[in-house]
C-alpha cells in the first residue's frame, strides 16, 4: 500500500488517478507530479517501486503544493476571516446558505438541509 502525504492511495488504480485521492491534487496536477517524478503514468499504485514512491514524495514536497491539512486550514481561515469582517459572504457562510448568488427559494437543498414543511392556514 502506497502512502503519500498521510493518505493511503487505492492499489488498483493507475498512479495518475490514485494521486487525485489526495485533497488538493486534481487530475492536471497529478499528471504534472507524475511527469516531474519521471514515473510511468500507466503504472498501478500497487506496482510502484520504493524509488518511484520516494521520487513522488520528493516532487510533492519540492514543488510547494498546498495539500491535505494545510489546504483545509487555509480555506478554513479564509472563511473565518470573511465571517469576522462581517461581509456578505461571511454572513452567508454563518447562516449556512449559498454564498455565490444562487437562488434559495426552490433550490439549495444540499446547503439548507432537508425540507421543513410549514402547515398552511385553515379556512
Amino acid at each position: 500500500m502506497v502512502r503519500l502525504v498521510g493518505v493511503d492511495l487505492p492499489r488498483n488504480k493507475k498512479i495518475t488517478y490514485a494521486l487525485t485521492y489526495i485533497h488538493g491534487v486534481g487530475l492536471t496536477s497529478a499528471k504534472r507530479i507524475v511527469e516531474l517524478a519521471k514515473v510511468n503514468p500507466e503504472t498501478r499504485a500497487s506496482d510502484l517501486t520504493t524509488e518511484e514512491t520516494i521520487a513522488l514524495r520528493q516532487t510533492i514536497e519540492e514543488n510547494g503544493f498546498k495539500l491535505e491539512g494545510d489546504l483545509r486550514r487555509f480555506h478554513g481561515l479564509n472563511i473565518k476571516r470573511l465571517s469576522e469582517i462581517n461581509c456578505h459572504r461571511g454572513k452567508r457562510h454563518r447562516a449556512n446558505l449559498p454564498v455565490r448568488g444562487q437562488r434559495t427559494r426552490t433550490n439549495a437543498r444540499s446547503r439548507r438541509g432537508t425540507k421543513k414543511t410549514v402547515t398552511g392556514k385553515k379556512k
